[in-house]
């Protein structure tokens, strides 16, 4: 992000962790804020399948966290902060069908290993950082306007 644009709309939202009962709104939320703002709808949906990816991973394995939005008039920033069990090895998380998921979590649908690597292939920048005990963190970055744009 550049430090001398404009956000022209901020907001965060809490997430409940170890619980599906909300599981989605945040990133429905998202998808419709989005779309009132003019977003064009593909950018819209990329942002909403990151913001949904994110929103799972910390109904499923953290003790609560946040997704923040933030859209300049070149970029949606979406943030994802947790507490909680934190990812032990990053690298083999980022692989497609690595999962930790525990039977609660598979029989409610969730846990397929593929959370991680759509955000990372749904935006245009992604950085994740984590720590054992204590939680993880997620930036992604998706490009608005057509000259910056990395992915469909």
């Amino acid at each position: 992000m550049n430090s001398h644009e404009t956000v022209v709309y901020e907001n965060t939202f809490p997430v409940e962790g170890k619980s599906f009962n909300n599981a989605g709104q945040v990133s429905t939320q998202v998808k419709a804020l989005l779309q009132k703002m003019k977003i064009p709808i593909k950018i819209a949906r990329r942002a909403a399948i990151v913001t949904y990816e994110a929103e799972i991973n910390i109904c499923s394995y953290a003790d609560h966290g946040k997704i923040i939005l933030r859209v300049t008039p070149e970029e949606i920033i979406i943030e994802a902060i947790d507490e909680g069990q934190g990812i032990a090895d990053i690298e083999a998380a980022m692989e497609e069908g690595f999962s930790t998921a525990t039977e609660r979590i598979w029989r409610m649908g969730f846990g397929a290993g593929m959370g991680l690597s759509n955000m990372r292939n749904f935006s245009d920048y992604f950085h994740i950082t984590s720590e054992v005990g204590k939680g993880t963190r997620l930036k992604m970055i998706i490009c608005i306007d057509d000259k910056h744009l990395g992915k469909q």
